[in-house]
């Protein structure tokens, strides 16, 4: 698969418990973890703030490459 993908980091509040994922649909995955639709960590600590996101290329099979 080749394409674009994001990492993001999302926050429950400032300098507070964060987590680190990565999907193809950043608008769609950010609406699932604030809407708590998914079961895990990011409803169980509530991180549901956006804090930083990366457009990254999917399926680069020696690693993320940046875009741009």
């Amino acid at each position: 698969m080749t394409g674009q993908a994001y990492v993001y980091i999302m926050a429950n509040k400032r300098n507070g418990t964060i987590y680190l994922g990565s999907t193809i649909d950043l608008a769609k995955r950010a609406w699932e973890h604030r809407n708590e639709v998914v079961e895990g960590f990011t409803k169980k600590y509530r991180c549901h703030l956006l804090v930083w996101f990366e457009c990254t290329r999917a399926g680069n099979r020696r690693g993320c490459e940046s875009v741009g």
